[in-house]
């Protein structure tokens, strides 16, 4: 079942990136694993998947100790700063910075132990109460801050949009988290290139594909309903 799901993911992202003139290949599919085992991870490891994400920082450490040493990992959900040493230096990028004095530890840890960590800044786009990040008149003071900050790079913008029943409800806030990082890479700030835009997950990821998303993070069309 989760070979086949996944099959039906990658074939919407390469549709949504025909209908809105992309490349397939500027989309990365974010499996998101969190709450499931070991054996349906391994499910979709098998079909090729190598890429996978998790919200909370004691599960992303276990599944990093048990499970196959190539996958790359991502940390999705919110991270507070005492717990930046347990991440930092052991997965491909942090898409969920929500504030600079998390963006001054992660730079500090890495500084450290000799690394440079990549990191998304989180923007809470439809302003929701319940949510982490920016607003978006934050973000391009955020971006300069975190300019100076040697043990970090600030590459793109991530949001977790509303849930809705009808994605097409979310078009416009990911076209202005689009816009967001397009206005902030012209100001051309050293040491910030604004390339990627985490957004989308099982119920909207196709419009924001369409509308430039280049991770989506995809958990329950993949694994199905967590327990």
């Amino acid at each position: 079942m989760i070979a086949e799901n996944l099959k039906k993911v990658r074939e919407n992202i390469i549709r949504a990136c025909k209908r809105s003139g992309r490349d397939p290949g500027e989309v990365m599919l974010l499996a998101v694993s969190k709450k499931k085992q070991g054996p349906d991870i391994m499910e979709a490891y098998k079909t090729g998947q190598r890429v996978f994400a998790e919200n909370y920082v004691q599960e992303l450490t276990e599944k990093m100790d048990e499970l196959p040493g190539d996958i790359k990992w991502h940390m999705i959900g919110h991270l507070q700063r005492n717990k930046v040493k347990y991440v930092a230096g052991k997965v491909e990028m942090i898409h969920s910075v929500d504030s600079l004095r998390l963006a001054e530890e992660i730079s500090a840890f890495s500084l450290k132990k000799g690394f440079v960590t990549e990191i998304l800044a989180e923007v809470n786009v439809a302003a929701e109460e319940n949510k982490f990040g920016f607003s978006p008149d934050e973000v391009e003071e955020f971006a300069v801050k975190a300019s100076t900050l040697s043990g970090l790079r600030l590459t793109g913008l991530m949001t977790s949009a509303p849930v809705v029943t009808d994605p097409e409800e979310n078009r416009e806030i990911f076209k202005k988290l689009h816009n967001l990082c397009v206005d902030i890479n012209k100001k051309s700030i050293d040491n910030v290139i604004m390339k990627n835009l985490s957004m989308g997950m099982t119920g909207d990821y196709v419009v924001a594909v369409e509308e430039g998303a280049t991770h989506v993070r995809v958990g329950t069309a993949i694994f199905g309903t967590r327990s």
